[in-house]
């Protein structure tokens, strides 16, 4: 017998569909444009390459994503109407599709709500003069009335997300390219003064491709409301490719140039470059900054309503996802979430080789989803297992050189997840297809 979370599922129907321009482009772009992916992008990079490397691989960075990450997901969301946590039970089993991809997902956007929440708070008590401090009566309430929003225009649905951030995306976008214009000047000066390019190359290339694994998981959530595979393709080249050039390549050329314009900037991230410029702009920073939070927030809202409310069908998506909220916004208002970003990183890495997996089962059966797989699908697992040992390796107490090379880590664990993937599955360690109640 099928669990409920498959037993219960319901395709997304065709007439609730619509084009590229008008979900998936926009919703991805907002994510982008988030200031946890910008903020220290230069950190680490433009001291070691020039701009013209980081901007290669920033175009490289956009493409794989894209291509690994995304694509088989939203190819499968969209053809099948199913999300990501019923499509995954081919690649990890009936019973196995509970823990991965499905409550992880769930889970993991938890903590980055709770951490989008956190930031949100402090910059709009900021941007109002108040003390913004997490435990303190006005920080408490902020986060509550921001999270709980957040949470409300997340379980409406897909298209109130593309919406929001179809209108707010260009807050942010004009933000980048106001500060882009004020220190474009400086930036014919710019010289690394660590010169060493491979490692800005693959520094960026992990940098925007782990910050960016468990939404292209998610593309399957965002593929059931495309119409056909050119909805998904451009929705992706522009939400993924085209915006992870432009979020990331802005602020890295601003602050090369702002550094060079003015010595007195000692640090490399975007905010400081940003205050550094003065003016009505440096005012308005918190206030812009909190108008980018909206559309990520809504996102991590809309997959974690998706995954909680298609592995435990008989809670409703409503409670569900205020219940997760409610954990977010207590991780927030407490300080905790301020120090959860790197552990989330290493988490989300960890969607590598599930993504991995996913696009060589995606390739084995034809290019469309063989249907869920009776029990634990074992070599899904063992492919987790593996692409995850090669995904963390540049976090764990190892030699500078070693943590150099095994740069992108995060590629490399797809690789893996892919590679092994096929060979166990070769090896006959596909558990058989069940067959869905409406086949």
């Amino acid at each position: 017998m099928l669990p409920d979370y498959l037993s219960k599922a319901k395709p997304n129907p065709a007439a609730a569909r619509a084009p590229w321009y008008k979900n998936t482009a926009p919703s991805y772009a907002g994510i982008f444009l988030w200031i946890a992916f910008y903020n220290s992008i230069a950190a680490g990079t433009i001291a070691k390459g020039s701009l013209a490397v980081c901007l290669l691989a920033l175009a490289v960075a956009g493409l794989l994503s894209y291509a690994l990450y995304y694509l088989a997901p939203a190819m499968l969301g969209m053809k099948t109407g199913y999300p990501l946590y019923v499509v995954g039970s081919s690649t990890f089993g009936t019973r196995g599709g509970y823990a991965m991809p499905g409550l992880l997902m769930g889970l993991l956007q938890v903590g980055w709500l709770g951490v989008g929440t956190f930031f949100a708070a402090k910059f709009i008590l900021t941007a109002l003069g108040m003390e913004a401090r997490p435990g303190t009566a006005p920080f408490i309430v902020t986060g509550v009335v921001w999270g709980y929003v957040m949470a409300w225009i997340g379980v409406m649905g897909i298209q109130y997300v593309a919406k929001v951030a179809t209108i707010l995306n260009f807050i942010p976008l004009l933000m980048l390219v106001v500060v882009f214009a004020k220190t474009a000047p400086g930036m014919a000066g710019h010289v690394p003064t660590e010169p060493d390019p491979f490692a800005a190359f693959t520094l960026l290339v992990q940098m925007v491709i782990g910050f960016f694994a468990t939404a292209g998981a998610a593309g399957a959530d965002f593929g059931t409301s495309s119409r056909d595979a050119r909805d998904v393709k451009w929705g992706g080249l522009v939400g993924i490719t085209l915006a992870a050039v432009i979020a990331g390549g802005l602020p890295l050329l601003s602050v090369a140039g702002a550094r060079v314009l003015n010595p007195r900037i000692q640090g490399f991230n975007y905010d400081t470059v940003v205050a550094a410029v003065g003016g009505p702009l440096a005012s308005a920073m918190f206030i812009l900054f909190t108008l980018a939070c909206i559309p990520p927030a809504c996102f991590s809202s809309f997959i974690a309503g998706n995954s909680f409310s298609t592995m435990i069908p008989g809670v409703s998506r409503m409670g569900s996802t205020m219940a997760g909220m409610t954990v977010a916004i207590v991780l927030a208002v407490t300080g905790v979430a301020e120090n959860l970003i790197g552990f989330f990183t290493i988490v989300g890495a960890s969607f590598g080789p599930i993504c991995g997996a996913m696009a060589a089962d995606y390739l084995r059966s034809g290019k469309k989803w063989a249907g869920p797989r009776s029990g634990i699908n074992w070599a899904g697992y063992g492919a987790w297992a593996v692409g995850f040992a090669i995904g963390i390796l540049p976090f764990l107490p190892v030699p500078p050189e070693v943590q150099r090379l095994a740069q992108p880590a995060v590629v490399y664990s797809f690789a893996a997840g892919f590679g092994v993937y096929w060979l166990l599955a070769a090896a006959g360690l596909e558990p058989e297809v069940v067959r869905m109640p409406a086949d």
